[in-house]
């Protein structure tokens, strides 16, 4: 396995993941200095005094000077200005990744952006939760997780090396996705997830507020990741409107399906439905 050593690593957006990615690193030794960067000083300094980080600066570019890697771990939406505001302090040599769930255009916009000598590779842990910031940290997030890369036609094989050698290191299984395919993937099985269960809580509320007070742990756990960051989300929705607005349809189809057949009283439709569900949903994680 390629040999793991960053002197100096910047992570821009020391939340849950950027901090758990941190405390991995630490952990495995992989890391001599952490230099945080983000939107909240308080945070900053909380991240610092756990230890998280050795220390932040104010903006970006003083952040990645003279690092060797960069994690772009903050809202999606926000990675192109970081990197613009960045490039002055980029060094030949050094590696841009991230942890977006959200990948698309937007790896080749950041792709383009890069300075001669310079890499990114994108990256998504499949790993997190609906709870956010460091006091949710952990150095083993990404142990026994997937975590897809997205390298590209002109991505450099030695920076593809160093980023699956090091997520393997983490505790990752790594896999390699294109970046439209990953893009494609994520919108079915996350991205419109979380429309959902957005809509569930709202369509509640729309019925009377009140009845959410009666609802179970069969709700809670449905609708439970509509309790993530909402800016967050609003940048991977966004980003990959596209594939959402071609799939939203096929769900309110199979929706619709339902609908026709409580209208119709057919029993036997509404079995056979929820038994290829039931199925398919007891076969995840299986292969």
């Amino acid at each position: 396995m390629t040999k793991i050593y960053f002197d100096k690593v910047a992570v821009l957006g020391v939340g849950l993941i950027g901090a758990s990615f941190a405390l991995a690193l630490r952990q495995k030794g992989l890391c001599g200095t952490i230099t945080g960067f983000g939107r909240s000083r308080g945070n900053l300094q909380n991240a610092k005094d756990r230890g998280i980080i050795d220390s932040f600066e104010a903006d970006p570019s003083a952040s990645c000077s003279d690092a060797d890697l960069i994690m772009l771990s903050a809202p999606a939406g926000s990675f192109s200005e970081l990197i613009k505001s960045s490039l002055p302090s980029l060094k030949s040599g050094s590696l841009v990744t991230d942890v977006g769930s959200v990948k698309g255009r937007l790896v080749y916009t950041i792709e383009q952006m890069m300075p001669e000598g310079v890499s990114f590779i994108g990256g998504h842990p499949i790993a997190g939760s609906d709870r956010s910031g460091i006091d949710h940290a952990s150095p083993v997030l990404f142990s026994n997780a997937k975590c897809i890369i997205t390298p590209t036609e002109k991505s450099d094989p030695g920076a593809v090396n160093t980023i699956t050698a090091l997520w393997k290191l983490l505790g990752s299984d790594v896999i390699a996705l294109h970046p439209e395919k990953h893009d494609e993937i994520f919108a079915a099985v996350s991205h419109l997830p979380h429309l959902i269960a957005y809509a569930m809580i709202n369509s509640v509320d729309s019925m009377d507020s009140t009845y959410l007070d009666f609802c179970g742990q069969g709700f809670r756990d449905t609708t439970r990741i509509a309790a993530s960051s909402p800016e967050l989300w609003k940048d991977i929705c966004l980003l990959n409107r596209e594939n959402l607005i071609r799939m939203i349809p096929v769900f309110q189809k199979n929706l619709d399906s339902l609908c026709q057949y409580l209208r119709a009283d057919d029993a036997e439709s509404l079995v056979r439905e929820f038994r290829k569900a039931r199925t398919l949903r007891e076969g995840i994680g299986q292969s």
